[in-house]
C-alpha cells in the first residue's frame, strides 16, 4: 500500500517558504515598514538603504511566501502586506508575524529615510493644491458631489455622537471648508488642519462669510503636527486620505487625538482603476479597499460602528465609515 504524499506536501512547502522568507533580518523590517503604507520598489530601496535590484529579490521571496502583494496606483507600482485566505496553512503564522512587528519599533535609520519618504509625498501633495486650488473642487465633483457624501457623514456622526460629548472635534484637510458649517453646528469647538495655505485661504474665506466663530483653522501636517492639538471627542476625514502619504499612520495619529469614546469619520473612495483622478485631482490612492480602512483602524485600537456605501458619478464609489475608541 502506498501513500499519497502530495496532501502533505503542499502545506509544508507553504510553511517552508514563509519560515525562509521570515527568516531574514532584511525582510523583516521591509513587513514592518509596509505595516504602515504602501510603498513603490524605489521608495523602499531608499528606505531600506539597499539597491533596487536587491529589494526586487527580498519582495520577490515575500511575494512567493505570501507575505506581500502589489497593486498597480496609476503609472506605479505599490507593495502592501498580504493576509493569506481564511484556513491557510500559515494563517495563525502570519498573524502573530504581522502583531510581533507592530509592536517593534523601526531602528533609527530606517525611522529617518522612511520619513523622508513620506516628506517627499507630503511636498508632491502640497505643490498639486497650491497649483490647483482654484478649480480642484469643480474637478473633485466629477468624481464625488460633497452634498451626496456629507449628508451621510454627518447622519454616522449624529448617531455615533447620540449622549455622548461633543465638545471638540478636528477635520482633517477641510479643503475648502464646505463640511466645517455642519461641525460648528454640532461641537463647541471645531479645529481644522490643512498643509495647503491655497486651501485655507478658501476655508477662510467660507468660515468668515458664515460667521463661524467656533472655527480655528490651522496651518499644518498630518500626522506630524498633531501632537501641537488638543484631544478632541470627533476627527472627519472627508475625501482626504487617498491625499495622504500615509493612510494606516493617519488613522493611527487620529485615535491618538480621539478622547476615550471619541469617534472617528472618515468619507473616501473605494478601490478603483481611473487613472484620471491622479492628474485631475492630485490623488495619491486609487481608493481603497474596504478592508484596508478596517483594518488600519482596528490596529489603532478603533472598532468599526457604521459603513455605507454610495454609488457616484463616472463609476466611482464612497465609502463613509465610523469609528469608535474604547472609552
Amino acid at each position: 500500500m502506498t501513500i499519497d504524499a502530495a496532501p502533505l506536501e503542499q502545506p509544508l512547502d507553504t510553511l517552508a517558504a514563509f519560515l525562509k522568507a521570515a527568516g531574514d533580518p532584511l525582510r523583516l523590517e521591509v513587513l514592518r515598514v509596509l505595516g504602515q503604507n504602501s510603498f513603490g520598489v524605489l521608495e523602499l530601496g531608499e528606505i531600506m538603504a539597499i539597491k533596487q535590484s536587491g529589494m526586487s529579490h527580498h519582495l520577490k521571496v515575500l511575494a512567493q511566501a505570501g507575505l506581500v502583494e502589489k497593486r498597480r496606483e496609476g503609472n506605479s507600482i505599490f507593495y502592501r502586506r498580504r493576509l493569506p485566505p481564511p484556513q491557510a496553512p500559515t494563517e495563525k503564522l502570519h498573524g502573530a508575524l504581522f502583531e510581533e512587528l507592530d509592536e517593534t519599533l523601526l531602528d533609527t535609520g530606517t525611522a529617518e529615510r522612511l520619513a523622508g519618504v513620506q516628506a517627499q509625498r507630503a511636498a508632491q501633495s502640497r505643490a498639486f493644491f497650491a497649483r490647483h486650488a482654484d478649480d480642484l473642487p469643480r474637478q473633485q465633483e466629477l468624481i464625488a458631489e460633497y452634498d451626496q457624501y456629507a449628508e451621510q457623514a454627518c447622519e454616522l456622526l449624529d448617531r455615533a455622537l447620540a449622549g455622548a460629548p461633543a465638545r471638540r472635534a478636528l477635520e482633517i484637510g477641510p479643503g475648502d471648508g464646505r463640511f466645517l458649517a455642519p461641525l460648528a453646528a454640532r461641537f463647541e469647538q471645531v479645529l481644522a488642519l490643512d498643509n495647503s495655505e491655497a486651501m485655507l485661504a478658501l476655508a477662510r474665506r467660507r468660515v468668515r462669510e458664515a460667521k463661524l466663530d467656533n472655527v480655528t483653522l490651522v496651518a499644518g501636517e498630518w500626522p506630524q503636527d498633531g501632537e501641537r492639538l488638543p484631544p478632541v471627542d470627533a476627527v472627519v476625514l472627508n475625501m482626504v486620505l487617498h491625499h495622504l502619504p500615509s493612510p494606516a499612520s493617519a488613522l493611527k495619529a487620529a485615535a491618538a487625538q480621539l478622547n476615550g469614546g471619541g469617534v472617528l469619520v472618515v468619507t473616501d473612495l473605494c478601490r478603483h482603476d481611473q487613472r484620471w483622478a491622479v492628474d485631475a485631482c492630485g490623488d495619491f490612492w486609487l481608493g481603497f479597499d474596504e478592508a484596508d480602512l478596517v483594518a488600519w483602524a482596528g490596529r489603532a485600537g478603533l472598532s468599526l460602528r457604521e459603513s455605507l456605501f454610495l454609488a457616484m458619478r463616472n463609476g466611482f464609489q464612497v465609502q463613509v465609515r465610523s469609528f469608535e475608541k474604547s472609552s
